[in-house]
């Protein structure tokens, strides 16, 4: 479960670097290549895939692939932080139902 969260909190950083990335995007080969923030993006997306690879290698995939969801706290929390977008009573409230319907999943999927 550790290498899954690990790896979602690369994954939220990955997605602040596309977006980012994309706000100083040149539609152009050379305008992709030489954006650093887009390439940083697409790095930490991969690097997580390295982690949650590694975590279904071992575990049972209909309990970690929901828990990548925790990710979204920290995209929120990376969003706030890097881009000044709100964090709203709605926001909290959905991402308390997504972790509550993933510490159900855990729960459940305990051998």
């Amino acid at each position: 479960m550790a290498w899954v969260m690990f790896g979602a909190v690369i994954g939220s950083l990955g997605a602040a670097g596309l977006k980012a990335g994309a706000q100083h995007l040149e539609i152009s080969v050379r305008g992709v290549v030489t954006n650093w923030r887009l390439i940083a993006g697409l790095c930490g997306y991969l690097l997580s895939t390295v982690f949650f690879i590694h975590a279904v290698k071992h575990g049972e995939l209909s309990i970690l692939y929901p828990m990548v969801s925790v990710g979204y706290i920290f995209g929120m929390l990376w969003s706030r932080i890097f881009f000044g977008e709100p964090i709203t009573r709605m926001k909290i409230g959905a991402l308390a139902l997504i972790l509550v319907g993933v510490a159900v999943l855990c729960y459940g999927g305990t051998k």
